[in-house]
């Protein structure tokens, strides 16, 4: 079991700092950098979740924080990206314009 999740965490830091766009890669891979080593099996396992969506959604995520429609189940872990990278909470008027 601790191999397992040990190799679960290896591959999720892979995969956060080889997204395919370097802001992903960075903001990602930093957080990966930071928090994998004290993640519990649930938490890698939204972790996981998270790393197999699109790179432009989590931008749009990152960058809208809370303001963000369906987030869903990653609300919470957006909002501790943000956190590390000292982001607060998302204005009212953040993010993408959709006209």
């Amino acid at each position: 079991m601790c191999d397992d999740l040990e190799m679960r965490r290896r591959r999720a830091a892979y995969r956060a700092c080889h997204r395919g766009t370097k802001e992903m890669d960075i903001i990602l891979g930093r957080y990966a950098e930071a928090h994998l080593a004290r993640m519990s099996d649930a938490e890698l396992g939204a972790f996981e979740r998270l790393l197999a969506l699109p790179d432009p959604l989590l931008n749009q995520w990152f960058a809208q924080g809370s303001n963000a429609v369906d987030m869903g189940e990653f609300a919470e872990l957006v909002a501790a990206l943000r956190a590390h990278h000292g982001l607060g909470a998302a204005a009212p008027d953040a993010g993408l314009e959709t006209k």
